[in-house]
């Protein structure tokens, strides 16, 4: 808070009291707002509203100028730049051999974002770098496996289970295909029934979509809601709902588990590649050879890779509940109608640099800040153009926050 002291106050004292003597004692709040803020500057001046006397560029926000704690469920496309379709698929030379053993990462362009991996598990070790071909080998498919089912099974599981014909979980699986999409991509949770991946084999090219088809999952484990995943589209572009053609593939082995809340698609090898062909390389390389590049064992994440590469979309959405802040800031015909822009006034006196601001002074809102008790800027908005304000002008200008 600002103050006037030493021959300042004096000064301002006794100008108060001639004030008063020359108007018999009669004295408003526009009136002594005038006479004070000759002595301050800057932020310090103050505005008269109304009867009372409030800081000329600052106002405290009243009881029912904010409102807090309110909650929206904002949807936008998962991947780099908030676009719903991934259609380049790109791999670093910087990702370590090492860790290349277990999954692979897919950028959106060369040297771009991290959009998602790729990932092979199996339960016993089957495709991983054998032991008699490579002592150090650490058997990676099983590691992974083991990954995936401490982060997403719950207690007592031990397999990862699909379809089996007409029945849910009927079907034991020891091997995965994994797609993790990035953390930094979809946020708090994928958009279920918002997302499609087209993969490509040697057979044919094949949409997948997940079965959610309504708000909430009927099962719900450790990992959050689990959907099934199934052949289908998606039908964008048209009134109608999306269409599941087959959650099992033509044996009769479900496609696999979606698990939103982590932003994990668990895939059923077996099912997809009886579906678009080229089989699961288990160490003779013979399923390896359909794809360019692909020729060693412990390589099946790269079939996966391929696969999607080949389909040449992935499509997909993030679903985000954001905390919001509604703030009304009020600026009434009386407030804020002088600037403490220095082009605003003249002379050592303060006179108007426009005359006609004597009685009608002009000023326009570009910026609007929001400060908390402690003095300290927490949030500045600003406008999309100018907005003129004067005495007969009334400006609401409402800043919301999300968090």
């Amino acid at each position: 808070m600002a103050q006037i002291n030493g021959q300042a106050g004096v000064n301002l004292s006794q100008e108060l009291a001639n004030y008063l003597d020359a108007n018999q004692g009669n004295l408003t709040s526009e009136q002594i707002t005038q006479i004070i803020n000759q002595y301050l500057s800057g932020g310090d001046k103050l505005g008269a509203t109304g009867g009372s006397i409030s800081t000329g560029i600052y106002k405290r926000f009243g009881e029912f100028d904010q409102v807090n704690g309110k909650v929206e469920v904002v949807t936008t496309g998962l991947w780099t730049g908030d676009t719903g379709s991934l259609s380049t698929f790109a791999t670093s030379s910087t990702q370590s051999a090492a860790s290349l053993n277990y999954y692979v990462n897919n950028y959106n362009v060369a040297g771009g974002d991290i959009q998602y991996a790729v990932a092979y598990g199996h339960r016993y070790g089957s495709g991983s770098i054998s032991l008699e071909n490579n002592d150090s080998s650490t058997l990676a498919s099983k590691a992974t496996y083991a990954q995936y089912k401490q982060l997403l099974l719950d207690q007592g599981d031990d397999t990862f289970k699909f379809y089996s014909g007409s029945t849910e979980d009927g079907f034991d699986s020891d091997e995965i295909y994994v797609i993790n999409v990035a953390r930094a991509r979809y946020k708090e949770k994928m958009d279920a029934g918002n997302w499609s991946v087209i993969l490509s084999g040697s057979s044919q090219k094949h949409t997948f979509i997940d079965n959610s088809g309504k708000k909430f999952s009927d099962t719900v484990g450790k990992a959050g809601r689990i959907f099934n995943i199934g052949s289908g589209s998606l039908n964008l572009g048209t009134e109608s709902e999306a269409t599941i053609n087959s959650l099992i593939d033509s044996n009769g082995r479900g496609y696999g588990k979606f698990y939103p809340d982590q932003g994990i698609l668990v895939l059923n090898p077996t099912a997809v590649h009886q579906t678009i062909g080229t089989s699961v390389d288990s160490g003779s390389n013979s399923g390896a050879s359909v794809y360019s590049g692909i020729t060693r064992e412990g390589q099946n994440h790269f079939l996966l890779h391929e696969a999607i590469r080949g389909g040449g979309d992935f499509q997909a959405r993030r679903t985000e509940n954001v905390s919001t802040s509604h703030y009304f800031i009020r600026a009434t015909n009386r407030e804020f109608n002088f600037s403490n822009n220095p082009t605003f006034t003249t002379g050592s006196d303060g006179s108007f640099a426009e005359s006609t601001f004597e009685k009608d002074p002009k000023t326009f809102i570009t910026t609007v800040g929001l400060i908390n008790d402690a003095n300290e800027t927490i949030a500045v908005a600003k406008t999309s153009q100018p907005i003129p304000k004067s005495f007969d002008k009334e400006v609401l200008i409402k800043v919301k926050l999300d968090f």
